[in-house]
């Protein structure tokens, strides 16, 4: 069994798919065509589930970095031996460009380069397509191998002759030399084949460019923006350009707890997380992805209206039912999920997202048309009918669904923006006396039966006594000010209670009986929450500092983080979590700025 770290991984990709390459050269993840397509390299899920790796043979040491403001990996190994350089990427470019070109459907390039030798490099390809179910037909000899998979081809070029034996070649690169590999994956007939070494040089210009472009679009400039612009192009790794969806992570099964059985396939889209993506995006100057997002989201939740699902595939579909493979799983955690059964669940709080992201861009500007006025007010209907109906909740337990305190607060979020779009005239014809009536019933329960006087704090539950760190989010909202007593008390529950490291949360109180780790997005929150007004600006910039610690050397999260070992949890890279720490650092630097005006007109 491996004893790879999540953190060993980097991500790479091309706004279509997203393959990870591990710290010792060997890609371990790669679905094509899509980042939801069945694996042809898994073995970070399994040993004999595929992979691809190059390295250098003897003891050379490796070290690695994104080319600057790119999703460009270059690995440098160095030794007494010699010296390599890998650089690895999806090909990118706009589509004119590719219009221009011979230009493969889906393109993964590897170029190696000798610095001090001479080297023995190790190759070896052992694709395993459909998860490893589909027959492996393997062609070819010299520079190209074909691998007919069902519902494409998959053909690997190099510029060298490769003397194999079986699934591993070796070759010798001199001091100056070079070899460039690329692998490509065509649907359709006739397969685009170019020459590996031109395309290479050629896709690799292309492939900084369009990331430096689009990186260079960034507003933020704050303290932090290296890890910022890091997380958007986290974010963008995992945005499906044709569809504008942003896919919850790249992975399926990597485990919430070493061992153990959370482990989920995050490679959909989660209506929940609407919101909080769209605030960061927009923020960030980002408004044509908010604009794609948001339309990605509006077109799913059509399908299904007035009823929501949890998550969509990213075309906007639900999800197939979910199943298990017999894969060890990643260190020993089983079971390997395809697909997510929780896209059944009933969850109130996507209407809250949907609606607020919605309104969030109506507040720019965007206007809404006849067909999603009549949506949005169906949605409005449906909570006004629904409610009072207990949910499975921000955190989609497969367990008894219960009247969680969050999704009545994004309850009356869904109602409370209706009727601000109403009044700013961007909506029309709603029942606004009675979604007037349920915002608060809704307003009045919550301030009820969502807060215990004897924690001092809100709790997870209505009149039930454990906590919850969504409940940071309530000021987020506006449902709280960040500086209400109640707000202050129920944060310093949440510090006393569930953070088992500085700079850690758990999300709530089962996690601590479940034995996962400690929630990423649930420290950045609680910086955000601080920077809002619940606490000083250096106590926010502190809290954020110790959070952002726990990325990799890349910069890179997943969902949770062992407290002990401070090891990465859960599927990688995830949005969720980078969405959380752009959110707040761009919250700590509209505080920074506000302290600044006020000092400035004080010393005026």
């Amino acid at each position: 069994m491996s004893d790879a770290r999540i953190a060993d991984y980097a991500p790479i990709g091309d706004g279509r798919s997203l393959a990870l390459v591990s710290r010792t050269g060997s890609i371990d993840w790669l679905c094509w065509p899509r980042l939801d397509s069945p694996s042809l390299f898994a073995s970070l899920l399994d040993p004999a589930a595929g992979h691809w790796s190059i390295r250098p043979a003897g003891a050379l040491q490796p070290r690695r970095r994104y080319l600057p403001e790119t999703n460009v990996l270059q690995t440098d190994w160095e030794g007494p031996d010699g010296a390599l350089e890998v650089t690895d990427w999806m090909a990118a470019a706009t589509e004119a460009e590719k219009r221009r070109r011979l230009w493969p459907e889906h393109a993964l390039v590897r170029r190696v380069r000798c610095g001090r030798g001479p080297l023995e490099v190790i190759v070896e390809f052992a694709p395993r397509p459909a998860y490893g179910k589909a027959p492996r037909w393997t062609r070819g000899e010299g520079s190209m191998r074909r691998v007919e998979a069902g519902g494409g081809l998959l053909v690997l070029q190099s510029d060298r002759t490769l003397v194999a034996d079986g699934e591993r070649a070796r070759l010798v690169l001199r001091p100056g030399e070079q070899c460039c590999f690329l692998l490509t994956w065509a649907s359709e007939a006739p397969a685009v084949l170019p020459p590996p070494e031109s395309f290479a040089e050629d896709a690799l210009a292309l492939t900084t460019t369009w990331w430096r472009t689009w990186a260079g679009r960034m507003r933020y400039d704050g303290p932090w923006r290296a890890l910022v612009l890091r997380s958007a192009l986290a974010v963008k790794l995992l945005t499906f350009a044709p569809s504008g969806a942003i896919a919850a992570a790249g992975t399926t099964s990597l485990p919430e707890r070493l061992g153990g059985d959370l482990n989920w396939d995050y490679r959909f889209c989660w209506v929940r997380d609407a919101s909080l993506t769209v605030r960061a995006l927009l923020s960030l100057g980002y408004e044509a992805e908010a604009d794609a997002f948001v339309s990605w989201m509006l077109h799913a939740t059509r399908l299904t209206r007035p009823e929501m699902k949890v998550l969509y595939d990213l075309y906007g579909r639900e999800p197939p039912a979910e199943y298990e493979l017999p894969w060890a799983g990643f260190r020993g955690s089983r079971p390997v999920r395809i697909n997510n059964g929780a896209s059944d669940q009933l969850q109130l709080d996507s209407y809250g997202e949907v609606i607020d992201a919605v309104a969030q861009l109506v507040r720019i500007g965007r206007e809404v048309d006849g067909e999603t006025n009549r949506m949005l007010g169906d949605f409005g209907s449906f909570v006004c009918r629904n409610w009072e109906r207990p949910d499975s909740g921000i955190w989609e337990p497969r367990e008894p669904l219960q009247h969680y305190s969050h999704s009545k607060v994004l309850c009356w979020v869904a109602l409370e923006r209706l009727l601000e779009l109403q009044d700013r005239g961007s909506l029309r014809r709603l029942p606004v006396e009675r979604f007037r009536q349920n915002r608060d019933q809704l307003a009045a329960t919550i301030r009820g039966r969502a807060w215990s006087p004897s924690l001092g704090s809100y709790v997870q539950t209505l009149g039930g006594s454990r906590l919850d760190a969504s409940s940071l989010l309530f000021s987020w909202y506006g449902f709280e000010d960040a500086r209400s007593e109640r707000m202050r008390g129920t944060a310093a529950a949440l510090l006393e209670r569930l953070s088992p490291a500085p700079g850690l949360l758990y999300r709530y109180d089962q996690s601590i009986e479940a034995g996962e780790g400690a929630f990423a997005i649930c420290s950045f929150w609680f910086a955000e929450y601080l920077a809002r007004g619940g606490g000083s600006l250096q106590a926010a910039e502190q809290m954020f500092a110790m959070a952002a610690r726990f990325a990799n050397d890349l910069g890179l999260l997943s969902e949770e983080i062992e407290p002990r070992s401070g090891e990465l949890l859960g599927n990688f890279p995830q949005a969720f979590s980078h969405i959380g720490l752009i959110s707040a650092a761009l919250a700590i630097e509209e505080r920074r700025r506000q302290t600044a005006r006020r000092a400035a007109e004080v010393a005026r």
